[in-house]
């Protein structure tokens, strides 16, 4: 059994963000990752993916983007090929090709056993990240045969899928993504829409996200939302990058190039899908969520006087009558993409620390076992802890945690 200071499991943003600031500390410490640096960046995304935020938030503890196209957006291989500079860097304890099978305190240490052997340390750091296990509904069961089943991390490109339309299942970030690009590739596409957050892409002459970034609305703290739960599960903004000109992806965008939009899947039979009755519901709620948005980004343009571009609203949007149910087979649906978000696998953790929702159990990081922390989790401590650009600030933090955890006395 090898003794260390502090294993950190994980070698993505997360993972290499806490490694730098723990070797800014000068402390001990290992980074086990059961593939490589950036491989979920490549081997779990389609071809034309880019990152949702444009590149001048590409930021991590002692790196900030200065290419010339501060306005665009990454590709994920090229945000793979650079989480891969960054480790080497700072010379990352990185060890590739081993995951995790159990973590046990023990004695006021943790034993991290992995298959090529045991670690025994202070600390451990959770950089797992949000994206663990495709969030499969349970009603996804008993298709059709004939009919190709996949989640997202399986799709690359149009050519990949059986020629014919497709059902795309979830209606935030990614699966607005696959629904536009399968509509242009000139299929058939029903998108079936749960709970979802829109936005445009730009207002006001920037980026939504440089607004977010301005107003400190990226910035709040999970201490002093309402709903600390119901902030952690929000959909993700339908948001599209590009490697071109930014655009805008929503419904009604969606709409206007003939994807067909009905209610939240509840369902199948074998040949026939089935659909909720709340579509119009939920795109008028996610049209006031927005438009409240926007209305605080006026107020503070407004008072700080910043030069803006004129004000042009998202226009409102009422989607046309939705059917309950869908003839897979006879409307030539040959595919269904499950584009319905992720669960965590924390099953490697010691028991009693996850809450009902199966998420552990933390504030702002910080677990009831002590030495074993978080990082990298949607609003762990504020809105952009889950970012690339947020990330840094909580690793600061959770590495002088760990630094402090090493020198205290051990528990009996």
């Amino acid at each position: 059994m090898s003794n260390i200071d502090t294993v950190v499991v994980g070698a993505g943003q997360a993972g290499l963000a806490a490694s730098h600031e723990l070797t800014r500390l000068g402390h001990e410490h290992v980074v086990l990752d059961r593939h490589a640096v950036g491989d979920r960046w490549m081997g779990r995304r389609w071809d034309s993916q880019t990152l949702l935020t444009p590149n001048w938030m590409t930021r991590l503890p002692g790196h900030a983007y200065d290419g010339q196209d501060p306005d665009r957006f990454m590709s994920t291989a090229d945000f793979a090929a650079l989480l891969r500079a960054y480790a080497r860097g700072f010379s990352a304890p990185v060890e590739g090709g081993v995951g995790v099978d159990r973590v046990q305190p023990r004695g006021g240490r943790l034993i991290v056993y992995t298959p090529s052997g045991a670690w025994s340390a202070r600390n451990v750091i959770v950089a797992t990240g949000w994206c663990d296990i495709p969030g499969v509904p349970g009603a996804a069961a008993g298709l059709h045969p004939s009919i190709h089943s996949l989640v997202s991390d399986e799709y690359r490109n149009p050519d990949s899928l059986p020629e014919g339309g497709v059902l795309v299942v979830g209606a935030s970030a990614t699966g607005a993504q696959l629904a536009d690009e399968l509509r242009r590739d000139g299929r058939r596409v029903v998108l079936a829409v749960g709970s979802h957050v829109r936005l445009p892409r730009r207002y006001r002459g920037a980026d939504i996200m440089e607004w977010l970034d301005r107003t400190g609305s990226l910035d709040r703290r999970i201490d002093d939302m309402p709903d600390p739960a119901a902030a952690v599960r929000e959909p993700a903004a339908q948001l599209v990058g590009s490697r071109g000109e930014p655009r805008t992806i929503d419904l009604p965008s969606l709409a206007s190039r003939g994807v067909e939009l009905v209610g939240r899947f509840t369902g199948n039979d074998g040949r026939t899908a089935h659909f909720d009755t709340a579509l119009a519901a939920r795109v008028s709620l996610a049209d006031r969520v927005m438009h409240r948005v926007l209305d605080r980004l006026d107020g503070f343009i407004e008072r700080s006087g910043m030069p803006a571009g004129a004000t042009r609203r998202p226009v409102e949007f009422t989607p046309p009558d939705a059917p309950t149910s869908l003839d897979l087979i006879g409307g030539g649906i040959r595919t269904v993409i499950w584009a319905t978000g992720y669960r965590r696998d924390y099953s490697w953790l010691p028991a009693g620390l996850l809450d009902a929702h199966g998420e552990l159990r933390h504030h702002h990081g910080v677990t009831d076992i002590p030495g074993l922390t978080a990082l990298g989790l949607r609003f762990q401590r504020t809105r952009r802890s889950n970012f690339i650009d947020g990330v840094g600030a909580d690793a600061a933090i959770v590495a002088d945690r760990a630094h402090a955890h090493v020198s205290a006395p051990v528990a009996a």
